[in-house]
């Protein structure tokens, strides 16, 4: 989709006019015929888009008071631009010109969302596959469109990343997926390989890949925007399972058709990066993404082996399927020579954090302190994508005792997310965020701005943190 600042909607075939009122419609230029139709509607109580066919076009209309400056408003605009991208879809309109007001850019980030289609693999049928092929939003703002624009394209770039088949995107190819986006953007990138792996005695992911017939790779990314305080960097880590069978504890099949999500951390990771750097951010930020897939082979972890992370604590594993811990635990570990002031990961951990709260939100939890918490709170608020913070109480740590090593690395059928949480705590000595997406990471049906499949969920969350952070 490509994405264009224009000066007007005047000459567009296919134009969708939002204000707050329809008073406002006719100071834009909406004829009477058409405003008479949409009010008649709206008498009636119909609310949403009107579409008309008219002798130049295409017109949707739509009236919204919702207040910008609110979560709920911002959700409720962006939900109409949602809305549009399934009138056009259902209409095969490939090109629309948006002129919306005030908020022409939450409207256009919701039509974006919902537009998005992963058609990449489509072979005798990819005509046949809708399209949001062009998106125009009215506005002259330039510099706060760029910005946005970026934001979209970092999004984007996560939910592709999401949606690729491991066949496609194994461990190798999301290393150099990393590295074009660093040259891209302007962010460094550095993969670490095989042999480094070993001399830092990562075990959690060497682990990890014992069962796998491709190579691991740690991936750093490092971005210092001009004008970036000289303090301590944020650390983003997200987990990069291309793609988890379980190992020796084999999911079921209907639970690993879509494991190739289970880098979605890895992907909100690099999103976020995409999105800043683009958009030049004033922030000192890193990236950690240990990536491998999940596979079983001659040389698979099997329940009870006992490996030592980089750190020297050491994990008996009794479930194989538990593996996105041990991978990340070296991960956190790696943060450490940074010194960074905070730390927020992002991995589809947990079956336990879906079942507690579905699709709706992501359940967080960690050591860092409540100003902290706020501001992350604040920015879930403003983006939708939400946070449901859980207790962090050492009374969990009871759960992952080891009768043969440091810890286990599972803590039974109760509070699977937290015991998860409380494992990374072994790793970490800096304020911690842990953020489990396994819920809203990928869908099985629509919600609210997204279609099936990845969705980049914290790349809008973290971008819209790392900007209030560089204001603060």
């Amino acid at each position: 989709m490509k994405r264009s600042l224009v000066p007007s909607s005047a000459g567009a075939a296919v134009r969708a006019v939002l204000r707050p009122s329809t008073d406002a419609l006719r100071a834009a230029g909406i004829e009477d015929s058409a405003l008479s139709a949409y009010q008649n509607r709206v008498d009636r109580g119909v609310k949403g888009w009107m579409h008309l066919a008219t002798a130049t076009g295409d017109l949707l209309l739509a009236t919204s008071d919702a207040d910008a400056a609110t979560a709920d408003g911002l959700h409720a605009l962006r939900q109409l631009g949602a809305d549009l991208g399934g009138i056009l879809a259902k209409n095969k309109l490939r090109h629309v010109t948006l002129d919306a007001q005030p908020a022409a850019l939450t409207v256009a980030e919701g039509l974006a969302l919902n537009a998005y289609r992963y058609t990449k693999l489509f072979g005798t049928k990819a005509k046949d596959q809708w399209t949001l092929e062009q998106l125009d939003v009215v506005g002259s703002d330039s510099a706060e469109f760029t910005t946005w624009n970026a934001l979209m394209d970092g999004v984007t770039e996560a939910r592709d990343l999401i949606n690729t088949p491991v066949l496609q995107l194994g461990s190798l190819e999301l290393a150099a997926r990393a590295e074009q986006l660093g040259a891209q953007h302007g962010f460094k990138c550095t993969v670490l390989h095989k042999a480094q792996i070993e001399a830092l005695k990562m075990g959690g992911l060497l682990g990890v890949n014992k069962g796998s017939v491709d190579p691991p790779v740690f991936i750093v990314l490092e971005y210092r925007g001009e004008g970036a305080k000289a303090d301590q960097p944020i650390a983003l880590v997200g987990k990069g399972v291309v793609y988890d069978t379980g190992g020796i504890s084999l999911k079921p099949s209907n639970f690993m058709e879509d494991m190739k999500c289970d880098m979605s951390g890895a992907a909100a990771v690099l999103g976020t990066f995409c999105a800043v750097a683009a958009a030049k951010l004033p922030v000192n930020v890193v990236g950690l993404i240990p990536a491998t897939d999940n596979r079983l082979n001659g040389n698979a972890l099997v329940p009870g082996d006992v490996i030592t992370i980089s750190n020297g604590v050491t994990v008996e594993v009794l479930n194989t399927d538990a593996e996105g811990r041990l991978i990340l635990a070296d991960a956190l570990h790696y943060a450490k020579k940074y010194q960074p002031k905070l730390v927020i990961d992002l991995a589809t951990l947990t079956g336990a954090a879906s079942r507690a709260i579905g699709p709706y939100a992501t359940v967080a939890m960690g050591t860092a302190d409540r100003a902290t918490w706020d501001a992350l709170q604040a920015s879930a608020g403003m983006t939708h994508e939400r946070l449901v913070e859980f207790p962090f109480w050492d009374d969990y740590k009871e759960l992952i005792k080891s009768d043969i090593a440091d810890i286990k690395n599972i803590g039974g059928a109760e509070a699977g997310m937290i015991t998860a949480g409380k494992f990374l705590e072994y790793f970490i000595d800096y304020p911690y965020v842990h953020l489990d997406i396994a819920g809203p990471a990928f869908l099985d049906r629509a919600i609210t701005y997204y279609g099936k499949g990845g969705t980049g969920v914290g790349v809008r969350l973290l971008t819209h943190f790392l900007t209030a952070q560089s204001r603060a």
